[in-house]
């Protein structure tokens, strides 16, 4: 598959200048250049492909390609900062047919050096955790069932309603009550008389036997409801 170039950072000014052979293993100093009078001004490009860095110096104008350094780590041989400043590196750079040498390059501003650190630093640590987890054994889960494991689940009906289902209990009418059903076999009540069936109000109260012996009493003592009072017999009651 094809990768992609992708560009991590981009500064529209730089500096190039032609330094002089390094003389002693204390590295390389940016007040030895000529720093009034650089050798080329341009724009600086940090492009990644795959695994792949490039340092690329262009014309601000045209794009056209002044110098590539190929960066294979960070610090190392092709990108090494100077012991006097911030702002100047000493660039490796190479041409098609495998040809080296070296440049200084430099910044106006200390941000931009900053800048080109932080970017470099968190591609290398991006990928070396590329590479740690290429090279890390892949572990197969096993989720499969042992021999005698079991699992338990808990499920929980809903009905379309939206409310919770559950088993009915046993013995609970249609009502709510709590009577239990008759055992099978037994006897039943029989069932109320429909009301075309059911007595009259008049039969259903029947009037009280006559008693031989209270009855004359009840006759000859107290007067009938149906005959009203009047003073001549209110004169006999008297009188008796």
């Amino acid at each position: 598959m094809e990768s992609y170039e992708s560009v991590i950072l981009v500064k529209n000014e730089v500096f190039v200048f032609k330094i002089p052979p390094k003389t002693s293993n204390r590295g390389y100093r940016a007040a030895d250049w000529n720093l009034q009078e650089p050798q080329w001004t341009g724009r600086m490009r940090l492009v990644a492909k795959a695994e792949e860095l490039i340092m690329k110096l262009e014309d601000k104008t045209s794009g056209e390609l002044f110098a590539k350094c190929p960066i294979d780590k960070y610090p190392g041989v092709a990108l090494e900062s100077v012991t006097d400043s911030s702002r100047y590196f000493v660039v490796r750079i190479q041409d098609d047919n495998g040809r080296t040498a070296y440049i200084g390059l430099g910044f106006g501003d200390r941000s931009d050096s900053f800048d080109l650190n932080v970017a470099l630093q968190d591609h290398f640590k991006w990928l070396r955790k590329e590479q740690e987890g290429e090279q890390a054994p892949q572990q197969n889960l096993d989720l499969g069932f042992k021999e005698g494991e079991t699992i338990k689940i808990n499920m929980k009906i809903t009905k379309k309603d939206g409310s919770e289902g559950s088993k009915p209990r046993r013995g609970v009418g249609a009502g709510g009550g709590g009577l239990l059903p008759p055992p099978p076999g037994g006897s039943r009540l029989p069932p109320p008389p429909s009301p075309q069936h059911a007595p009259s109000a008049s039969a259903a109260v029947a009037p009280p036997a006559a008693n031989s012996e209270w009855g004359d009493f009840n006759s000859a003592s107290a007067p009938s409801q149906q005959q009203p009072v009047t003073p001549a017999n209110q004169q006999n009651w008297v009188q008796f």
